[in-house]
């Protein structure tokens, strides 16, 4: 399949394996897909791609991931940006559209829920009309909020299982015995 700039996504984001994750799954589905993990990568990466999509994280290794929209849309006024963030707010929702985002979805997030958000079809090439579909609103399951509060406190922690687990008020045996399972789907 010949990818063109249609078919051009830039992931920022400063998690290597859920960057790693969405780019495979991207590719998988035919995009040209790359990624940057810092402010100064992904400026460098778009103005040498001209994506026509950007998946954008809020929090960028402790910066504003919000700094990039008006940016990125300089450099490519026809670029559609959604936000995703562990951290998901009011403010900054309103905050990352007022600045030219078309979307902001909380994470974890799948594929298709994504591409969804750029207003996407299932294949790159497709033309999408209008404004961009729909997101259903499914709430989390309990585990799997669970996992997701004790991956970023684990993040906060810089990794640090013993640290974590008296942050959370909670056994070194037991968080070690948490982060073995896999997350929750839903």
């Amino acid at each position: 399949m010949a990818n063109d700039m249609s078919d051009s996504i830039l992931v920022i984001e400063d998690d290597d394996t859920f960057s790693a994750t969405l780019l495979r799954a991207l590719k998988r589905r035919g995009y040209a897909a790359e990624a940057a993990k810092s402010v100064a990568a992904a400026l460098s990466l778009a103005r040498s791609l001209l994506p026509a999509r950007v998946v954008l994280d809020l929090n960028l290794d402790g910066a504003s991931g919000l700094v990039l929209i008006p940016q990125l849309l300089e450099l490519n006024p026809g670029c559609r940006i959604v936000v995703l963030t562990g951290y998901a707010s009011i403010a900054t929702a309103v905050d990352a559209i007022k600045l030219g985002a078309v979307q902001y979805l909380a994470k974890p997030v799948d594929v298709d829920t994504l591409l969804q958000a750029f207003g996407d079809a299932a294949a790159p090439g497709d033309v999408a009309a209008g404004a961009p579909a729909a997101v259903p609103h499914l709430p989390m399951s309990v585990e799997r909020m669970e996992w997701e509060h004790i991956q970023r406190v684990l993040r906060e922690h810089k990794g640090n299982i013993s640290a974590t687990a008296r942050a959370l008020n909670m056994h070194r045996r037991t968080l070690q015995r948490k982060l073995l399972k896999r997350p929750a789907r839903k």
